[in-house]
């Protein structure tokens, strides 16, 4: 029986620790605030980047019906930098919305489980 475990245990090891069982971004913080003609949102996210093979690669602000209204692209993994803040500036919202959603990405293709609501001030 130990002939059996010692390897399985060392494949799985190996899996963990490459970060092929990390979860889906997870935003701490999302808040939007008026950004001259738009609007900035600053968004703080945790996800157990490994390195260019698996990081957090960005969010998106969401309409209430799923349309997406601006991306913010992460171009590198920040495996020291956790959890971290990153803002999208000049966001232009349609006329009337009061509430967006925010959703976050990783590399491997995870999002956030569900997007978290923003109210617009107003």
């Amino acid at each position: 029986m130990k002939t059996i475990l010692a390897p399985m245990l060392a494949a799985f090891m190996s899996i963990a620790a490459s970060g092929a069982f990390a979860g889906p971004p997870e935003i701490l913080h999302a808040e939007a605030a008026r950004d001259d003609m738009g609007w900035k949102f600053t968004v703080t996210i945790r996800h157990e980047d490994t390195g260019w093979d698996h990081y957090a690669n960005g969010w998106d602000v969401l309409a209430e019906d799923g349309t997406v209204l601006a991306t913010r692209t992460l171009h590198h993994p920040h495996v020291e930098e956790q959890p971290f803040t990153r803002s999208l500036r000049q966001v232009l919202l349609p006329d009337g919305t009061r509430r967006v959603f925010i959703r976050a990405h990783c590399s491997k293709g995870a999002a956030t489980k569900e997007p978290v609501a923003v109210e617009i001030p107003l």
